[in-house]
């Protein structure tokens, strides 16, 4: 797909960006204002230097990992679009690097000279990340994070006092700031409160959630909605979770149709988690499941899906839009067999039923409430 190169200066040069997944009209740049700060900051201060061993988290789309490519870099985060943006904008800028990419799920290792942290939507994500942060530091370590100034709250900045150390933060500019900690030594032993486990009674079950998955509380609205209609399912030999979150929609599937293949899918190391967590707690003897981390359908090697179950999101970190959910509902058509169907629960204002008919040909709404509506669309041909 061909999508506009823009191009990101900054105090350490010009890179081609693109914001993956790519689209003809994007209207969205790969960095920010805050991506742009941090990094003439960082030259400004004369804070590199050649030997300087580095850890981004949460680099959205690669603008710090490209921009800081000849540098000793592990790059830390839950997202699978941020590894590929990440070596999609190295390559465009034809930049060799040794960088090393750690999922969420996992731990960097070494001690940092310097770590760079974009604050992330979910404050139990940053929460965990800092937690886990610990052992990695130490009082030479220099902990600079960055946002928008809009996505810094009081409490986030509680959260790093209380973890890391003191913590001030920079005047803003272009509607952004920069985050300082200095890492003190603090004598009690701190561990992850992620997973984090609650009680589903109407569906008798108990669900395991990683920090960075959606509903990590309770189950949403939308999702009991979808659920009460699963005795409706079309029968289905092969079943798809898609955007599968903690794995309710695939487990529950599973339930009404024992011998059905169930792959779970989600483009969050911490979602793909923890539905095969869930899964394998409930379904203990069972090993006809799936678990893949993937850019909607994209890593998916498969056309032969008889039923995709999906509760799109509308949002790509802090962006709202549709573009996950149009890419989802097209891959999609593409991928179910003749006959197959796509299973939807999404917001009444989202007018999803008009994108699937525009796409399948066709759409029924299953049930809806006064937010919510559950909608179906069958691949004819």
């Amino acid at each position: 797909m061909n999508q506009e190169i823009e191009m990101f200066s900054n105090a350490l040069g010009k890179f081609q960006l693109q914001r993956l997944p790519l689209q003809k009209k994007q209207t969205l740049r790969a960095w920010d204002a805050a991506d742009e700060y941090l990094l003439n900051y960082l030259r400004q201060t004369n804070a590199l230097k050649a030997e300087s061993k580095l850890l981004i988290i949460n680099d959205q789309f690669g603008a710090l990992a490209t921009s800081l490519h000849q540098y000793t870099l592990q790059t830390w985060s839950d997202s699978y679009i941020n590894q590929r943006s990440t070596s999609h904008n190295l390559k465009i800028n034809h930049l060799d690097s040794a960088l090393e990419y750690v999922p969420s799920t996992e731990t960097p290792t070494g001690i940092f000279d310097i770590v760079l942290i974009k604050i992330p939507k979910t404050s139990a994500l940053l929460e965990h990340q800092l937690i886990k942060l610990r052992p990695l530091i130490d009082s030479h370590t220099l902990i600079i994070s960055s946002a928008m100034t809009r996505h810094i709250h009081s409490a986030t900045l509680q959260l790093f006092e209380k973890i890391l150390g003191t913590t001030t933060t920079s005047l803003a500019k272009k509607k952004a700031r920069l985050i300082f900690t200095q890492h003190e030594k603090i004598s009690a032993e701190v561990n992850s409160p992620y997973p984090k486990d609650y009680h589903v009674k109407s569906l008798g079950i108990h669900l395991s959630n990683h920090a960075n998955v959606f509903s990590k509380d309770k189950l949403d609205y939308a999702t009991l909605l979808m659920l009460d209609q699963f005795k409706k399912l079309p029968t289905a030999k092969h079943i798809v979770d898609l955007g599968c979150g903690n794995g309710v929609l695939g487990i529950i599937a599973q339930r009404y149709q024992e011998e059905s293949n169930v792959n779970f899918l989600d483009e969050s190391y911490m979602a793909v988690a923890s539905a095969k967590m869930n899964y394998e707690k409930i379904y203990k003897h069972k090993s006809e499941a799936n678990f893949l981390v993937s850019d909607c359908l994209d890593q998916f090697p498969h056309s032969n899906i008889n039923l995709i179950l999906c509760n799109p999101p509308f949002h790509q970190q802090h962006s709202i839009g549709d573009q996950t959910a149009w890419k989802m509902f097209t891959q999609s058509f593409k991928k179910l067999k003749k006959g197959g169907a796509l299973w939807i629960v999404g917001n009444r204002h989202l007018q999803y039923s008009a994108k699937l008919k525009k796409i399948f040909g066709n759409s029924k709404i299953i049930a809806a409430n006064d937010k919510f509506q559950v909608i179906s669309a069958v691949r004819k041909g």
